[in-house]
This record gives structure tokens, C-alpha cells and sequence, in this order.
């Protein structure tokens, strides 16, 4: 070390040096004119000449961030410990900086990328706490995706974060939703960018992973505050399509452990309690019963056949539960099931709380211990978990549906049944119309220039500027995988029957039938309903407005008969914009685009009767807080354009829900409500909705 006493060098070690803390030292500045004045450089630079940069500033500027400090501790499985910070970052550190030793605890024993910690979807459900974890987590690292995220307000141009630093720790119904959105908006666009362009053998297209790390980044989460029971604005039967949406809005923390806790203390020990579980069936977990869930422990090292090959550990997630058996403390319940109608994908219902009744160890089937928790469901909540058992049964035909009076109203015109039920009084069913699945026109609709399909010989596929439908749409493919549309805007464009493409090429969502199993039945007190046995992903489509073009005169001359149809669809009316389900811009720093347009702007008016001649749209209610919103498609036939209204989910729609969407209002009823509370004629809306406007034309 430069300046060092030689070894051989005699030191007086009885003189006391007089020496000063550096605290109490008064700088010494130089004095004009003969020095230069003095200069306040910024820690990372640039430096006046004669400066030079100490540690560590001078340490490039890099993106890694220091390890989080305030996450209260991680949950179970060996990815997470240290995954996703519960704190907003306002700067990015520079480089690898040391981190404080309390950020170090003892159940942190993986090291982790700042922000991705290898979210899953359901594809790997048994990583509960095995290596293969860390494999995953490897190839997720692989996979990051190249924007820059950082948490700057640079960053946020073109969009205004509605999350203040209360609504993050503690939330609410509106603000889960809009995170929710936000979050899959975002995943949309991030997976319609990825289908657009070649990716290299073995690379992840995990846009849930990115939406997550970017809302992560941005501090555009709620219910950030770990707790024991119920979590603010998210109710039983709730249900998420990915992971990373738990973790958004602070249901489970983790996103691939299936155990989450925290740490409490009691006479300044600490002790870690389970907050929350994720059932997905990858362990030996009994999960049958409606009530009872017998629960496996985490651990074992799994390996890459979903063997254990090793005794489970009291520690971390499995400490924590038994810690919970003994305090008498509330877990959440989340199960995963397989997705009826995406197989492949699973789906996460929150099942309310429980209590962790007695544990054991048992041998597993390849013979190591396991750590087994029998946990009750707490009496007196709403059915979750115990509805889709009952659904279930009701598709396999073990059980029959009370109130059923038709299996199938659709009498065969739709690819699945649409099922009549009335489980509320005596009435056998609407008024006779006729079905028919999709709209009848008496004429083409009028474009001001000809119409002409694509020239795709096999499927149209995103990112190929030679589809003039792709070009039709911007340039930009409408849906992604699922058939999931990505944005509303005032026209989507499809690919139409005389379009040599393949009949079931990603361009004809609209065109396929019915996808979900859904169900008319009666309401309490707002007639007949439409409701799906399915789960419904955001984005999908649900079903076409079926019925019979007319035009204005028609309409006009039948309200002046008296004579009033309730299915009639204007797209002339007035609706509520202040739906924003489009991504924001601003989150990957793009400039507002078409996609982002969001306003009903339609070429040419279109009216629908559904009154004699219609499908089971007609059969949606309104409400001004809807779950499902209507879009133009367009797609021609015989070189002529036709018109159709396609209804697709606003947000996740759990099971037995009611579908709806938002009425709207004429223009006439408009200047009405400005003048008195409901316009003449109008029916009291009883949809129930904090928004409600109170009446519904």
C-alpha cells in the first residue's frame, strides 16, 4: 500500500497521535485568485479537470440495482427470497454497490436478477423450492427483455401514474382493477411485439414476466403492505390468468414459491408466519375436497422428472406454516386448475381463507419425508373453489343444473350449447325470437372505395407487411395467442371468406363461434341475464351481436308507434370514454399511436334489431360499471365490406358472472340529462355500480 511504514522501520508506539474524527474537521476551501473556484461535481460526473473520480463513483453507470430493503421477508421457494422490491425506485444505482448486511437474512439463498425472479404462468407449477428453480430463473434471465425500465420521470412521458404511495400500500376494488389492466394491457402489447419479429431458437416469450418487472419498476402496484387475511379490493372467486398478477396486487407475493410469509415478532425474536398458499397441483396436494386442502411442504430438490430426491426441511415456507398452525393465523387459499378453454394454460381462483388445523410427515412416492398441513376453510364465506366443482359436474353430467329448461336454446346453430336456466321463479323462458348466430344484412355496407381480401396463401402472420389486412390494421396483427384481442380501436380488420388464407388463420377471431360455454338465465329483478361456465380471459372474444340491420327511419317510425324494442344496438350512441383499457405509451416509452386511440370513431353508423331475429347477445344487460365492450370488425365478401359488432372482456371474468356492457345514451337523451335527473322514457338502471348513472336508455 502506497504510503506504508516498512516493516524494518522503528515505530514509538508510546506517543498518542492527537487525532480528530473527520466529522469535526473544517473544510479548507481555496481562496480566488489563486485557485480555481471551487466546483460541486455530481457524484457520477463529469469532473473539472484535475479531479479525479474515487469509489465508488467510479464505477460505470450500470442498471443493476442494489438488493431491496424493504421487502419484509420472502416466502417460500428458493428464486423468490429476494425477488420483486416492495419499494419504488426513484434512481438507479450505479453498479454493483454493496449491499447493507440487513438485507441479508438467513432464507435468502439464491441470488436473484433486481427484478425478474422467473414468474410462472402454471407451466411449472412443481418449483415449490428445487434447483430447478434456479435453472428456470436462468433461462427467464436469458430472456429479459432489452427496454429501458428504469424509474426515472423521463421514463413516464406520456403517461400519469394513478398510484399514489397510499394506494400502493393499501388498495381497493378500483385500484386492483387498474392495476390488473394496466398489467395485462401491457402484456398484450409486449407479446404483439414479440409475435412480430423472429426470435432466436430457445429465447421465452414470457410477456407476463416483462408487464410485471415493468409495473415492478415503475411502482404501479397496490397492497404492497404484507398482511395476514384479507387483502384490500380483491374478492373471493377473483381469478388470474398469471402469476405476476398476484404479485402486482399483493394476493401472494411469491411469483413461482407456492408458500408466501412474513416475518412477525414477538419479544423481539422473530418468527416467520404464513400469509398466503398457491395449490396448483405440481406436489401431492389433496385438493379435491371443497373445504379441506392437504397441502405438501416446499423442498426436496426436484429434479427434472418431478421426482423428490430428497427429506424436506423444517425451513423457510414449511417453518412458516407450522409456525401458522400454532398462532391459529389466516392463510389465503389460491388454486390453480387447468384453463376449460385454454388446456394448455392454467388458471388461479382465490378460494378465501383457511386455518391450518394439524401437520405430519409422511413418505412420499419416492420415499423421502414430506411435510403435510391440513388446512380448513373458514366457514361462512362465498363459494369459490366449491362453484367450479359444481360447474364442473354440471359439463361431465354427474349432476343436473337446478332450473335448467333448455340444454341448448341455440338448437344447434352455435358450435356449443348455450344453456336456459331459471332458478329464481316459474317463468319457462323470453319471448319466442329466432336464433340466428351472426347478422343479417339486406345490403352491403357503404365504403367510399372497394374492398379486397389478402393475398396470404397459407396463415396470415404478424409482422408480414404483404398481408393488406395486416396493412389494413397499421401494420399491426389484432390478436395474439388465444385469440386475445391486444387493443380497441374504431376499426379491426379480419381476414374475409374469400380470403385464400387457411380458414382458421389468428385473423378471423370474430368468425369462429362461441368459445366459452355460456348460459341465459334469469335475473332477480333485471329479467334475463348472460353469464359464462367458463373462466374469461381479458381480451377475449365472447360472442357477436347477432341480429337484423335496419336503419334510422325504421327505428324512428317503430318508437312512433309506441311500439318499443329493447335489443335494438346503436353504434351512434354516447358512451362512457372514460374507459382506458388500451396500454399506456408512456410505460415503454413509445409515442402515442393509433393503438392507443380509443374513441368509437366509426366509418358509417350501423343499427342492429334483435327483437324477432337475434343470437345470445341480445340477452347482455347494461350496467355503467361493464365487464365486456363492444368493437367494429369489418371483413369483406364478394369484394363487398361488412359491418359486425364483436363483444370482448374487459377484464378476467370469473365463472357464472353476469356479462355486461355499457348501453349508452342518444344524443337527444344527452341534452335531457343536463336539464333533469333521467330522460323522459328512460328505465331506472339497477345495475348496482358506484358509477351508477341511475337510469339506462
Amino acid at each position: 500500500m502506497e504510503g506504508a511504514v516498512p516493516p524494518s522501520s522503528f515505530i514509538d508506539k508510546s506517543r498518542v497521535l492527537n487525532v480528530k474524527p473527520l466529522r469535526s474537521l473544517v473544510p479548507v476551501f481555496p481562496s480566488p485568485p489563486q485557485a480555481p473556484p471551487f466546483v460541486c461535481s455530481p457524484p457520477f460526473g463529469p469532473f473539472p479537470p484535475g479531479f479525479s473520480p474515487f469509489y465508488p463513483f467510479s464505477i460505470p453507470q450500470g442498471s443493476q440495482s442494489s438488493p431491496d430493503q424493504n421487502q419484509q421477508t420472502a416466502g417460500a421457494g428458493s428464486t423468490n427470497q429476494a425477488a420483486f422490491p416492495y419499494s419504488q425506485p426513484t434512481h438507479t444505482p450505479p453498479g454493483p454497490i454493496p449491499a447493507p448486511i440487513r438485507s441479508y437474512r438467513n432464507s435468502i439463498t439464491v441470488a436473484e436478477p433486481p427484478h425478474f425472479s422467473g414468474a410462472s404462468n402454471g407451466a411449472a407449477p412443481h418449483l415449490r423450492g428445487s434447483k430447478m428453480v434456479r435453472k428456470k430463473a436462468k433461462k427467464i434471465q436469458d430472456a429479459a427483455f432489452s427496454l429501458s425500465i428504469d424509474g426515472d420521470k423521463g421514463s413516464f412521458k406520456n403517461f400519469i401514474v394513478g398510484c399514489s404511495s397510499f394506494q400502493r400500500d393499501d388498495g381497493n376494488r378500483e385500484m386492483v382493477d387498474y392495476v390488473l389492466m394496466t398489467f395485462d394491457a401491457l402484456r398484450r402489447r409486449l407479446s404483439q411485439v414479440e409475435d412480430a419479429k423472429e426470435a432466436p431458437a430457445g429465447i421465452i416469450k414470457r410477456g407476463d414476466l416483462k408487464s410485471g418487472n415493468i409495473l415492478m419498476s415503475k411502482g404501479l402496484r397496490t397492497n404492497m403492505t404484507k398482511r395476514i387475511g384479507v387483502v384490500p379490493g380483491i374478492e373471493i372467486g377473483d381469478i388470474f390468468f398469471f402469476r405476476m398478477e398476484m404479485c402486482v396486487v399483493g394476493l401472494h407475493a411469491q411469483s413461482m414459491a407456492g408458500i408466501d410469509y412474513m416475518i412477525d415478532k414477538i419479544d423481539l425474536e422473530e418468527e416467520p408466519l404464513a400469509v398466503s398458499i398457491v395449490s396448483s397441483g405440481g406436489y401431492d396436494d389433496d385438493a379435491e375436497d371443497r373445504d379441506v386442502l392437504i397441502y405438501s411442504g416446499q423442498g426436496g430438490n426436484i429434479n427434472k422428472k418431478d421426482k423428490q430426491v430428497a427429506d424436506q426441511k423444517l425451513e423457510r415456507g414449511n417453518l412458516a406454516l407450522e409456525r401458522s398452525l400454532h398462532r391459529a393465523n389466516e392463510v389465503r387459499v389460491i388454486r390453480g386448475m387447468k384453463d376449460s378453454v385454454n388446456p394448455s394454460s392454467k388458471v388461479y381462483v382465490y378460494d378465501g381463507l383457511y386455518t391450518i388445523q394439524e401437520s405430519w410427515i409422511e413418505k412420499g412416492k419416492s420415499g423421502c419425508n414430506i411435510f403435510k398441513y391440513k388446512l380448513v376453510r373458514i366457514p361462512g364465506q362465498p363459494g369459490a373453489f366449491a362453484l367450479w366443482k359444481s360447474i364442473q359436474k354440471w359439463k361431465e353430467g354427474f349432476s343436473s343444473r337446478t332450473g335448467l329448461i333448455l340444454p341448448d336454446l341455440t338448437s344447434g346453430a352455435e358450435s356449443i350449447p348455450v344453456s336456459l336456466v331459471n332458478d329464481i321463479d316459474d317463468d319457462k323462458g323470453p319471448a319466442h325470437f329466432t336464433y340466428f348466430p351472426t347478422l343479417k344484412y339486406s345490403k352491403s355496407f357503404n365504403i367510399m372505395q372497394p374492398s379486397y381480401g389478402c393475398n396470404c396463401h397459407k396463415a396470415c402472420l404478424p409482422g408480414d407487411l404483404n398481408c393488406s389486412c395486416i396493412r389494413k390494421n397499421g401494420g399491426d396483427f389484432p390478436y395474439i395467442a388465444n385469440n386475445i384481442l391486444i387493443s380497441r380501436k374504431p376499426l379491426v380488420y379480419e381476414c374475409g371468406p374469400t380470403c385464400p388464407c387457411f380458414p382458421d388463420c389468428k385473423n378471423r377471431v370474430s368468425q369462429i363461434g362461441l368459445k366459452v360455454r355460456l348460459e341465459v338465465f334469469k335475473t332477480t329483478d333485471r329479467g334475463w341475464g348472460l353469464q359464462s361456465l367458463d373462466p374469461i380471459r381479458a381480451g377475449s372474444f365472447i360472442c357477436e351481436y347477432g341480429g337484423e340491420v335496419i336503419d334510422s327511419v325504421k327505428v324512428k317510425q317503430v318508437g312512433d308507434e309506441g311500439d318499443s324494442d329493447e335489443y335494438v344496438f346503436d353504434t351512434t350512441r354516447i358512451y362512457d370514454n372514460s374507459l382506458k383499457w388500451n396500454y399506456e405509451p408512456g410505460l415503454l416509452d413509445e409515442e402515442s399511436s393509433v393503438d392507443a386511440n380509443e374513441d368509437n370513431k366509426i366509418p358509417s353508423p350501423l343499427i342492429i334489431s334483435a327483437k324477432n331475429v337475434g343470437n345470445v347477445a341480445r340477452f347482455m344487460n347494461h350496467s355503467c360499471s361493464p365487464n365486456v365492450f363492444w368493437q367494429l370488425v369489418l371483413y369483406e365478401h364478394n369484394s363487398e365490406a361488412f359491418l359486425h359488432v364483436a363483444f370482448f372482456a374487459i377484464k378476467h371474468i370469473p365463472p357464472m358472472t353476469e356479462l355486461t356492457y355499457d348501453y349508452g345514451i342518444s344524443q337527444s337523451e344527452k341534452y335531457e340529462a343536463q336539464s333533469s335527473n333521467a330522460p323522459r322514457g328512460k328505465k331506472e338502471c339497477l345495475c348496482g355500480s358506484p358509477k351508477c348513472r341511475g337510469y339506462f336508455g
